[in-house]
Formats: structure tokens, C-alpha cells, sequence
């Protein structure tokens, strides 16, 4: 957001289509219709939004947008068919455009053995099934970096999004373990990989291969790119810098300081659809290293499930157990191919 000058920033567009429009995937809104609507989104579908994007990216700019895996995938393993407003450009009809970059949020242990015999399995596979609602076309005409963050962490601060006082702002009012999107995004990146759109090489992990020694001519172009929230909090710059080399920006120190009232006029415009979710970073005007004391201690389960009864109650602690124990595998295997700096 503050390469104004070479990049076009969108936040979150893919969630209208899911939360509010005509093919939604979502049931949170399913049954309050006045949730759905008043936000001007209940016409969205995933149509109109890759006709947005085309429309913001014909300033010649680069386009930066950051969503959610799961806002593609249908949830909880229902069955995967393209989106109605799509199923033209799945059968060949297509547009010139959409965007040259899409950066993927997120955010019972699994051993290094277990690990690696699922990157083994995925090897052996030719092509994986398409997880999302969008055409393999289209998911080609994007480069993708995946966002990743421990669940002890990601989970709970969802969780208070959906709770009194925030959901008030949020317009979130129950809390929805679907919504963690670990495993929509895994299965996301393994389809990339299948295709060929991303690998075999890792970005931040020199000399580092995912197993295939001669990578398709798009693989080539599109390094694996997973950054961990812990190693960006850590060494912000060293983390953008690899970052930047991965997809083909100039890195500059500046891009981590947004302290001028325009910096600040334009996160407040861009974050207002999302409001209560960015409180945090609407309060800051920069990305430092964090200082050492602020570093995450790694907890025991007790320490963490006491933490979260003393902030949420019993029963509320015992659903984000649930839900973080649910998507440590996912997050551990994604993590593997975090960039190292």
C-alpha cells in the first residue's frame, strides 16, 4: 500500500462473493438478510469481481491483492463446482486481464516423517482436482504468496472478532471454525504445485528444490512463496526484501513506514468494508522488528487453554482448542516451505 507509484491495492474483494452475493458459500449471512445487504455486496458475484480487478489493473499498475484462500473454496469439503457467473471461461471464454499477483492470508502436531511422505504423495501425482470455485485458467493468470500463522495465534484473535464488544463492529456474531481456511489453503497450494504455477524452487531457502528436476516453463518464473507472521513480526525487512526478489519488485526500506495522513486516509478507505479487523494496524505507521520481550513464547496446551477460559469462558476455549489442534497439521506442512532469513 505505499507503492502507490507501481502497485494497485485491493483488500479482500473475493469475500463479497462469498459472504453476501447470489453464489455465496458462506452461511454465516444465510438467514439475516439485513447482514447480507446493508454492506451494497449482495450483488457480487465472482464475475463481477474479476471484472473489477481488470478494471483496476487497466491503470497499468501492478496489482497487489491480499484475500483469503477459503473465499475460493467451498467450505467444509462440500462439493467443488465452478461459479455459475464463470462456467463461460471454464468452457474457453475468457478475459485479457485480472491481476499479476494474489497474496493468500490466513493464517494434533505433525511429525517431519509425516511431512515429507505427504510431499512424496504429492509428487507422485500428475495433477490434483481444482479446490476452488475460479477456472484453472484464471487462478493461472495470478502469482501467488502465501500468508501462514500459527493457529495458537491466528485462532483466538478470530475468535474475539466474533464476540462481544467487537462483533458489533465486525457485524461477525458467532465464531465459525470453517473460517480458520488452513486447509483450504494447503489444498490451494498443492493444486498450484501440481500445475506447475509455483515451484519447484523456494523462495528464502537457497538451492532448495521441492523435488522435480526439470520444473514447467511457469515454474520457473513463480518461486514458492510462504512467509510465516512470527519471521515478518521478527525481521520485517530481511522478510519483504526476499519477498520483493521473489516476484519481481525493487525492494525499499520505505515500503515498511506509512506515516503520512495520505498512508493512513487510504488504509482507513481500504479497510472500512472489513471494519473491526484492523483496529491494530489502523493505529500503526510502521513495520519494526519486535523487541525481544514481545517475541512469542511458546506455551504449553494448559498455559494456552487457561489463557483463553480466563478471556473467553469454558466452553468458548474448549471450541478454539478444537479448532487450533484441527489446523496445526495444515500449518506445519505449509510451514515447511516458509522463506528462512
Amino acid at each position: 500500500m505505499t507503492r502507490r507509484d507501481i502497485l494497485t491495492c485491493v483488500h479482500e474483494p473475493f469475500g463479497d462473493a462469498f459472504y453476501y452475493g447470489p453464489e455465496r458459500l458462506s452461511e454465516r449471512f444465510e438467514d439475516d438478510e439485513e447482514g447480507r445487504t446493508k454492506g451494497g455486496f449482495s450483488d457480487s458475484t465472482y464475475q463481477t469481481i474479476l471484472d473489477r480487478l481488470d478494471r483496476d489493473g487497466a491503470e497499468g499498475k501492478r496489482l497487489f491483492i491480499k484475500d483469503m484462500a477459503y473465499y475460493l473454496v467451498p467450505p467444509d469439503r462440500r462439493p467443488v463446482s465452478i461459479a455459475p457467473s464463470l462456467a463461460r471461461i471454464e468452457r474457453g471464454i475468457g478475459t485479457n486481464g485480472i491481476a499479476q499477483y494474489l497474496t493468500n492470508d490466513l493464517t494434533s502436531t505433525m511429525s517431519e516423517v509425516d511431512v515429507e511422505k505427504d510431499i512424496g504423495q504429492l509428487e507422485q501425482t500428475a495433477k490434483l482436482s481444482n479446490p476452488t470455485v475460479i477456472p484453472e485458467a484464471i487462478l493461472k493468470r495470478f502469482q501467488f504468496t502465501f500468508l501462514i500463522r500459527h493457529p495458537r495465534s491466528s485462532i483466538p484473535s478470530y475468535y474475539r472478532c466474533t464476540v462481544p464488544p467487537l462483533d458489533e463492529a465486525t457485524g461477525f456474531n458467532h465464531f465459525m471454525p470453517s473460517e480458520a481456511g488452513y486447509n483450504e489453503l494447503r489444498r490451494l497450494f498443492d493444486y498450484l504445485r501440481s500445475l506447475g504455477e509455483i515451484g519447484p524452487h523456494v523462495a528464502g531457502q537457497a538451492d532448495r528444490t521441492t523435488g522435480h528436476e526439470e520444473a514447467p516453463e511457469p515454474a520457473k518464473k513463480a518461486r514458492i512463496c510462504v512467509i510465516d507472521a512470527d519471521d515478518l513480526l521478527d525481521n520485517p525487512n530481511k522478510v519483504v526484501e526476499t519477498f520483493c526478489e521473489s516476484v519481481g519488485l525493487k525492494y525499499d526500506p520505505a515500503m515498511l513506514v506509512w506515516d503520512s495522513e495520505e498512508d493512513l486516509r487510504r488504509a482507513r478507505q481500504d479497510f472500512a468494508k472489513w471494519k473491526g479487523f484492523h483496529e491494530d494496524a489502523l493505529t500503526s505507521t510502521s513495520l519494526k522488528p519486535r523487541q525481544h520481550w514481545k517475541k512469542k513464547k511458546v506455551k504449553g496446551k494448559h498455559e494456552e487453554d487457561a489463557e483463553w477460559r480466563e478471556m473467553f469462558g469454558e466452553e468458548a476455549a474448549k471450541m478454539i482448542r478444537e479448532t487450533v489442534d484441527t489446523n496445526i497439521k495444515d500449518y506445519e506442512y505449509l510451514k515447511q516451505f516458509a522463506m528462512k532469513v
